[in-house]
């Protein structure tokens, strides 16, 4: 077991609690800040969003694949 464990920083705030933004699925320009290169959601420790503000991201970018405003995967 490797002795030291490499802890993920993130903001101490939520960027989008400040902004008071609520996630639409069809805003992508938001939407696709929170998902990685390969097209994988990011995690609340990466991203540094609260919650709540990830149940929305997260469900934002399921429907805009849905309709298909965002790729599934990357290329």
């Amino acid at each position: 077991m490797p002795k030291f464990i490499k802890r993920l920083s993130r903001a101490k705030k939520c960027p989008l609690c400040e902004q008071d933004v609520v996630v639409d699925y069809k805003d992508t320009v938001l939407l696709k800040k929170y998902v990685s290169e390969r097209g994988k959601i990011l995690g609340r420790a990466r991203s540094g969003i609260c919650a709540n503000h990830q149940r929305q991201v997260t469900r934002g970018i399921k429907r805009a694949r849905y309709i298909a405003l965002m790729p599934f995967v990357q290329t």
